[in-house]
């Protein structure tokens, strides 16, 4: 299965060439494949698996993928750590372990700026990860360029395997792409500042009428601090007419109650008075 078309394939492509990612002797299948969806989440698409226990292929690495099966249909398989980064210029260990190699130990974001430039340079590169029991053999690291580690609470050290690789795919993502997608950017301009003017007409009309402006000096300053903070929401010409739309019925809301008010005031004055006990009275007699 190949990944599903859409609108940003095109941007997709002039991205660089992100890490291999290798997995060394990984255990359970449904962590690969958990790995593989994390790896498409982000932009990445080229596994290698060295050793892996089950054999390849598995079927519930697929059913973990949820839907990332482009990743697992390309995976290649080899039988030791060499020959899985014969073919890259730099290759980072993941590891949370210290191990002996007078190695560079970055953090997943370091690691990350690292790669992107030498991608960037035109070099291949990878993250290598090791079983999910005991990690990555010390011969395996010093095959690498690089160690890379995250800063996860010392009482307890231990990451899922797919959680690592997606903890250095985010990071790697970042450093191609750090702004939101762009379904979450495609919002209506703001609207123009006629309109907002208007707002803060009708507002400021209506909150003049209802004594809010008080004391009277300090009415500039009140409606300079308004006109700023409604100016900071950058509305949109729909969000503009709904907060009108608001202050209208607001007032028409005030007009109301205050219409029922004196109608039952009126009633009160027209009604006929009440009887008092000298007035029972008088009438006895």
């Amino acid at each position: 299965m190949t990944p599903p078309d859409t609108p940003a394939m095109t941007a997709e492509a002039a991205r660089p060439i992100g890490p291999v990612i290798i997995l060394d002797q990984p255990q359970m299948a449904e962590n690969i494949g958990a790995a593989a969806r994390a790896m498409a989440n982000f932009g990445l698409d080229e596994l290698r698996l060295v050793s892996p226990r089950d054999g390849w292929p598995q079927g519930r690495a697929w059913a973990s993928a949820s839907g990332a099966d482009w990743v697992l249909d390309r995976t290649r398989v080899f039988e030791r750590v060499a020959d899985a980064i014969a073919d890259l210029n730099r290759v980072h260990a993941a590891t949370a372990r210290p191990r002996e190699t007078m190695l560079p130990v970055l953090n997943g974001r370091q690691s990350s700026a690292v790669l992107h430039e030498a991608c960037a340079q035109g070099e291949r590169v990878g993250l290598l990860f090791g079983a999910e029991r005991a990690g990555l053999e010390t011969m395996d690291i010093a095959l690498c360029n690089a160690i890379v580690t995250l800063p996860v609470d010392m009482r307890h050290r231990s990451l899922n395997l797919a959680q690592a690789v997606a903890i250095n795919a985010y990071e790697w993502r970042m450093t191609v792409d750090d702004a939101p997608p762009p379904i979450w950017r495609e919002q209506p301009p703001p609207v123009d500042k006629a309109a907002m003017i208007g707002l803060f007409e009708q507002l400021e009309n209506e909150l003049e009428t209802a004594g809010f402006f008080f004391p009277p000096e300090k009415k500039s300053s009140m409606v300079r601090n308004l006109r700023v903070a409604l100016s900071r929401a950058q509305f949109n010409d729909q969000e503009t007419r709904t907060f009108r739309g608001v202050v209208t019925a607001l007032v028409r809301g005030r007009g109301r109650t205050l219409a029922k008010l004196a109608a039952k005031t009126h009633d009160l004055d027209g009604a006929a008075p009440v009887a008092g006990p000298g007035d029972a009275l008088s009438d006895q007699e």
